[in-house]
């Protein structure tokens, strides 16, 4: 069983600045590749960004060049760092565990709430 926890969401100004961290359980983190994902209200679900157990990363195009996605796996903790926000991206912000790198995301976390003021 793998839980997931993140943190670092708040309120912040657009063209601000954020960066969530999302902290495993699991003994085999660095296997896994992980991903976040967004919610905003009356939304669907929306992939974010994604990192493998490599360090490869994939972004969604309307966060690409603006969102980084890093892990450092000694602390099992996986970072999003958010800059130049927009009021467009105010969303709960959830991470997601994918054990076998196989883009099924099994584990999800609670979410961190962005809300990005214009």
């Amino acid at each position: 069983q793998v839980q997931l926890v993140e943190s670092g969401g708040g309120l912040v100004q657009a063209g601000g600045s954020l960066r969530l961290s999302c902290a495993a359980s699991g003994r085999t983190f660095s296997n896994y590749a992980m991903g976040w994902f967004r919610q905003a209200p009356g939304k669907e679900r929306e992939f974010v960004a994604r990192i493998n157990w490599g360090g490869s990363t994939r972004y969604s195009d309307s966060v690409k060049g603006r969102f980084t996605i890093s892990r450092e796996n000694a602390k099992k903790t996986v970072y999003l760092q958010m800059n130049s926000l927009k009021p467009e991206d105010t969303a709960v912000y959830t991470c997601a565990a994918d054990p076998t790198s196989s883009y099924y995301y099994e584990y999800w976390g609670q979410g961190t709430q962005v809300t990005v003021s214009s």
